[in-house]
């Protein structure tokens, strides 16, 4: 479980200064994921979107907007964020969008995609009026995402519309369409999934202004293809006359650029060590226990591949709280500090506030080591999210 490059991008004298628990997030690796998704659009003209609902802290968009397109928002909130704190292009996909969603999202956006024939219907002419391009979300009949809480195009998926589903007269009015059939993966299984795509759809692209290849691109992953990528994107605008085309990823922006750092609060025996820290799969990162998958901590190993051996147990009452069993050099102390890594995405946007535990603060650092707290939570706002 050893990530020396992680190590050395979140040195210890940075994060044993802040104070637990903290979501900590490196200015310097934000850059070099960002230099890279931009590498990908200038080699093929495709333009690439900060997916809001994998990573919007919107303190660090400062480095992000100077070198992608804008964002893809999933909701009013999203779409305004986007507009206020990014100010490039907003592009929207939800599965459905009520009246009071669509007349906030008209203040805010340049693209709304719908999912289906029955609400493009209701929308288009006002989308028409406010010069607001419209897409249509489709579903491709094809992905390879093994978990299916994260497949778009599982049976009876109710995200993007089948091909069966459609004729050429309901596309009258509409600007694009848009698909999502990936989670994590390279870009070997775009090149698949556009084959479906493109043999369920092809007869409808030559018409559209742009296709959206939607997110779930892990651009920015070590062992990932970019030539590959490239060669795609440009053989498929050139297969369609130069058509204007999107990516939306989310994890790829924040990839690795951010860890929690948290607390060892105590430490309990039955049957085994038992860590209990002030932080919480549940409350601090879902997806643990969602997935479920167990994330990296710097110096930790598998059971039984360093000498001492701990479960990891959050804070809160529910008795699942637990984000794993580790194995650590040397024996674990009470306040000593734990840091798991790839925490920036997917964590702070799906954070709660479940049993009023101290909600992890925000906080950045540059390359000459100097960190900013940009957000500290309290009781103000437990408070002020009921009544």
């Amino acid at each position: 479980m050893k990530n020396p490059e992680s190590e050395k991008d979140f040195p210890k004298e940075i994060t044993s200064s802040v104070e637990t628990p903290c979501f900590l997030v490196s200015e310097k690796v934000l850059k070099r994921n960002v230099a890279v998704l931009d590498y990908v659009q200038r080699r093929t003209g495709a333009k690439i979107l900060l997916a809001l609902k994998g990573f919007s802290m919107w303190g660090a968009f400062p480095i992000i907007k100077n070198h992608l397109n804008g964002v893809c928002a999933s909701s009013p909130n999203e779409a305004r964020l986007g507009k206020e704190e990014f100010g490039k292009e907003v592009h929207v996909f939800a599965p459905a969008y009520s009246e009071s969603d669509i007349n906030e999202l008209i203040k805010t956006s340049d693209h709304i995609v719908f999912n289906s024939l029955w609400q493009l219907r209701k929308y288009k002419d006002l989308l028409k009026q406010k010069k607001i391009q419209i897409g249509l979300r489709v579903n491709p009949g094809y992905s390879e995402v093994k978990v299916q809480l994260y497949n778009p195009c599982a049976p009876g998926s109710r995200l993007g519309i089948p091909a069966e589903e459609l004729k050429e007269k309901d596309l009258e009015g509409v600007d694009g369409l848009h698909f999502h059939a990936m989670c994590e993966q390279n870009s070997d299984v775009l090149a698949r999934i556009l084959k479906s795509f493109e043999k369920k759809f092809g007869k409808f692209i030559h018409k559209m202004k742009w296709v959206n290849f939607g997110g779930g691109h892990h651009i920015t992953r070590s062992d990932y293809d970019i030539e590959l990528l490239c060669k795609t994107i440009n053989e498929f605008r050139k297969k369609y006359n130069g058509i204007e085309l999107y990516l939306e990823p989310g994890e790829a922006i924040a990839l690795n650029a951010g860890v929690l750092v948290a607390s060892v609060l105590d430490i309990v025996k039955n049957g085994k060590e038992i860590a209990i820290l002030d932080t919480s799969a549940e409350a601090h990162m879902p997806d643990v226990l969602a997935m479920p998958y167990k994330p990296k901590i710097i110096g930790a190993g598998e059971p039984g591949e360093l000498r001492y051996e701990y479960r990891l147990g959050g804070v809160t009452c529910l008795a699942g709280d637990v984000i794993g069993d580790y194995s650590f050099a040397k024996p674990l102390k009470r306040g000593e500090k734990l840091v798991f890594l790839d925490m920036a995405i997917y964590t702070m946007v799906k954070t709660t506030m479940f049993n009023g535990i101290k909600h992890p603060s925000i906080a950045i650092f540059n390359e000459n080591g100097k960190v900013r707290v940009l957000r500290k939570f309290t009781y103000v706002d437990f408070k002020n999210r009921l009544s």
